[in-house]
């Protein structure tokens, strides 16, 4: 029946707590970026020993704001605040065409996804890094 079919479609997309950890697959999510500013340094390809080349840049984006009572026509200062991002190429196509063509001070949009980790500076001192994944 029609009921039937219903609630077969509406478990695989509803997670209930007693569900099975196999079922949490098909639980929805997203992890994506949207960056419009401009390149900060020309791209430089980098190998890590036993993994793919990949082409990292950095991206500045301004935000900008007017302080103050008044309205925007009546004067405030303007603040601006610039925040700058670690772009990660790791696509073979887009990786070579990055690193050939996009250059310091290009505008450029770069849509990707966040990722979040930890490396051993040149002083054995660990940091954590945010960098989007063209």
């Amino acid at each position: 029946s029609w009921i039937c079919l219903f609630f077969q479609v509406l478990r695989q997309f509803v997670r209930h707590e007693s569900d099975t950890v196999g079922s949490l697959v098909l639980e929805r999510s997203m992890n994506r970026v949207q960056l419009l500013g401009r390149v900060g340094q020309d791209p430089v390809m980098r190998q890590v020993e036993g993994k793919n080349p990949v082409t990292i840049f950095s991206l500045a984006t301004n935000e900008m704001w007017r302080t103050g009572d008044g309205e925007v026509a009546q004067g405030g200062d303007i603040s601006q605040k610039t925040t700058w991002h670690r772009i990660s190429v790791f696509r073979p196509g887009l990786r070579d065409v990055t690193y050939q063509y996009v250059k310091k001070g290009a505008r450029l949009f770069v849509e990707g996804k966040l990722d979040y980790g930890e490396y051993t500076d040149r002083n054995n001192v660990r940091r954590q890094a945010t960098t989007i994944i063209a």
